[in-house]
């Protein structure tokens, strides 16, 4: 018998009578039962991390960093464990979950070694005045994350939360709910204090809109899609809290003549091919001068043509997207094309043993038209357009032509150009003759526009979690 996926509060695991199907995206099956939190639920996590933090906001950071350092030896411990558990629920290559178990257990120990040198500052007023700020916790997060990278997504946000001093309440996304709940549990078997972490998965309208909601939530995060990113905005400011919101991307690589083509190519088949194409910070947009577009063309349709697809167990280059409905909106986009040449790929396999899996082949579309949905609205699929330009004025036009405005890279040997590109191109990271899809767990990471605002990853992400106080002595 599968075990019913359980939310996870107050130290220990909460089943109802409420539940929905947890589908394999390789397969179309049912991976068993996942709890429907309700408002009930949320209520009571919340409850829990706010009676919690009254004791975890006065531990000492050193204390706090011992138990984010405990958490990411786990973490690496069970590695396999939940790299399977994420390859099952998201449909990803079983060694793309790996690298996310690595990097989610790199977050903790990150912010474990971070929150060492921490500090506020003093201010030179006057001989008789002593001012100085203090950090302080905003008490009970919020946190809905997306599905693309579910543990990645998990750590990034909820490391640096409860690094800090806040206790947190994470809402999974609907298909991927495993392990957020399984290193909640670590987190217990690490020494964290019951209600510091707490999880309630469920369907985002029920579990994410009472979450988002609820008046004991004092910071909500939320990684997804523009649209429900201003739903949360509208729930955070009714209430008057700060939100951080990663949204969506609609992310261009502009190639000059003098790059070097073979690793640009290489480069850019990654930047769309990784996870199916479901990366908010995917390349997904592929500008080129036109003297060396034939060329770079060229070499990205035979990397694409050399992909391998399967199910995630199976670790091929490419397994399925998360969903029937999500593999339905990816071929809608190439359905409804009107201008544009399909040089590879364009619809589902036909291979009879991924029949009932979600997948779509490796896609590339030529000469689309810059302001059609394919090259101004996020596919979330393996879906790379490509359009030409002849002058720098023209590549930063179409560059910053969509609403969104989250990453951005440069392929020149011009460091001078490269240089003066970076600082016109509306993103919030911006990669110079290479390109990593969000990078590293020190980067800062969000979005300008409709990608967003706030960011997490890096220092910055201490920041987002807490509030400055100013104390002024008159000595």
């Amino acid at each position: 018998m599968v075990e019913t996926v359980s939310a996870y509060i107050d130290g220990r695991r909460v089943l109802t009578s409420d539940t929905y199907d947890n589908i394999d995206p390789s397969t179309g099956q049912s991976l068993g039962q996942v709890v429907r939190s309700g408002a009930d639920e949320v209520d009571r996590a919340v409850r829990a991390a706010r009676a919690a933090q009254k004791s975890w906001r006065l531990t000492s950071p050193e204390t706090r960093a011992k138990l984010l350092t405990r958490l990411a030896d786990l973490i690496e411990r069970d590695a396999e464990s939940l790299a399977l558990l994420e390859s099952e629920d998201a449909g990803k290559p079983l060694g793309q979950a790996r690298i996310d178990a690595t990097v989610a257990a790199r977050y903790f120990r990150f912010y474990g070694h971070a929150i060492d040198s921490y500090y506020g500052i003093t201010i030179p007023l006057s001989p008789d005045l002593h001012a100085y700020t203090r950090r302080e916790p905003y008490g009970v997060t919020g946190h809905i994350v997306a599905w693309n990278y579910p543990m990645q997504l998990f750590s990034r946000a909820v490391a640096a939360a409860i690094v800090t001093g806040n206790c947190s309440v994470v809402k999974p996304a609907d298909e991927t709910p495993r392990t957020a709940v399984a290193i909640a549990e670590l987190a217990i078997e690490a020494g964290f204090p019951a209600g510091v972490l707490n999880v309630v998965p469920g369907i985002g309208a029920e579990t994410g809109a009472a979450l988002s909601a609820h008046d004991g939530v004092d910071h909500i995060g939320f990684v997804g899609s523009t649209q429900i990113g201003s739903v949360i905005a509208h729930a955070a400011a009714e209430r008057i809290v700060p939100a951080v919101l990663e949204l969506g991307g609609k992310s261009a690589q502009i190639v000059f003549p003098d790059a070097d083509l073979e690793t640009t190519a290489t480069f850019v088949a990654k930047a769309i091919l990784q996870n199916a194409g479901q990366t908010c910070s995917a390349g997904s947009r592929l500008l080129v001068h036109t003297s060396v577009h034939d060329q770079l063309v060229e070499l990205v349709a035979q990397r694409f043509a050399a992909v391998s697809i399967g199910p995630g167990k199976a670790d091929k280059d490419l397994g399925p997207l998360v969903s029937l409905k999500q593999q339905g909106r990816v071929k809608a986009f190439l359905t409804n094309l009107t201008k544009g040449e399909v040089l590879l790929g364009g619809s589902i396999p036909d291979d009879p043993s991924l029949a009932g899996g979600a997948y779509f082949s490796p896609t590339l579309v030529d000469g689309v038209d810059p302001q059609a949905d394919i090259a101004q609205q996020e596919i979330f699929g393996p879906v790379l357009v490509c359009n030409t330009f002849d002058t720098e004025e023209e590549a930063l036009a179409l560059a910053n032509g969509t609403e969104y405005a989250l990453l951005g890279a440069i392929w020149t040997k011009d460091l001078s150009r490269a240089h003066r590109l970076a600082a016109d191109i509306q993103a919030g990271q911006v990669y110079i003759n290479t390109y990593g899809a969000g990078g590293g767990v020190e980067l800062p990471f969000g979005g300008f526009k409709k990608s967003g605002y706030g960011r997490e990853k890096g220092y910055e992400a201490l920041d987002a979690f807490t509030e400055t106080k100013t104390v002024i002595v008159k000595l």
